[in-house]
């Protein structure tokens, strides 16, 4: 008898779980899709080696003076900040429903990663 229960115990959180996880989907935001396509996106690339997030080159840079391994660790990881911070802006406005927002720093996250 105690494994009867414990089996219809079990199989009581499957089918919560399931429900649960059908749920999630319902309550998506207007750019849920798109943030998650731009998410997979973001991880099939990274085995490539020049994919990661960029900015824009800056004066510094411009100079004619050599990067010192220091500079480009900092630059790169000032590009991963950046990215994440957009990533997450456009992952709150989605939350609000602000599609325009979302839609916004979406297009602004994809414009400073490189899936190449």
């Amino acid at each position: 008898m105690t494994t009867a229960k414990s089996q219809q115990a079990t199989a009581s959180s499957i089918v919560v779980a399931a429900l649960t996880l059908g749920i999630a989907p319902a309550s998506a935001g207007p750019c849920s899709s798109e943030i998650a396509a731009f998410e997979a996106a973001v991880r099939q690339s990274s085995g490539k080696p020049d994919a990661g997030p960029f900015l824009r080159q800056s004066i510094g840079a411009q100079t004619g003076r050599q990067p010192t391994p220091d500079s480009i660790k900092r630059a790169e990881e000032q590009a991963q900040a950046a990215f994440d911070a957009t990533i997450v802006r456009a992952k709150r406005m989605d939350d609000r429903g602000d599609r325009a927002g979302c839609t916004r720093a979406l297009t602004a996250a994809k414009e400073m990663y490189n899936l190449q």
